[in-house]
């Protein structure tokens, strides 16, 4: 500066934390039930390291039955809502999802539930 040609070097350095989901509880096993009859249970789903608001959604799988026919016994509902806020303090809110299962027909199935949000996280 003034003259000076003397360089100046500046190292920055940061940590890139990725946007991801916690569940409580971490694995959920619905009661069996007779045909027809509906079981329901709640997560609570726990987003950390979301920095803009974000919308999720789940994949409900369909089950094929014996014979080929296809159904899906599971409902989710967002009872407050599918949107990931920030609050003032920092944090993501916590978002719970509401599932049932109703089935006319004898059927029992391990399904792993996809949660993605917008940008397919």
């Amino acid at each position: 500066v003034n003259d000076n040609p003397s360089r100046y070097k500046i190292t920055l350095s940061g940590t890139l934390k990725s946007p991801k989901l916690n569940f409580d509880p971490p694995f959920l096993i619905m009661m069996p039930v007779p045909l027809d009859v509906e079981t329901e249970a709640d997560i609570n789903i726990i987003p950390q390291d979301y920095l803009r608001q974000s919308q999720i959604c789940v994949e409900v799988p369909l089950i094929e039955l014996e014979g080929g026919e296809r159904i899906c016994p599971f409902s989710m509902q967002f009872p407050r809502g599918q949107d990931i806020v920030l609050s003032s303090d920092g944090k993501n809110n916590q978002l719970i999802c509401h599932i049932s299962f109703r089935s006319s027909k004898p059927v029992s199935v391990l399904w792993n539930m996809c949660f993605i949000d917008e940008e397919e996280n």
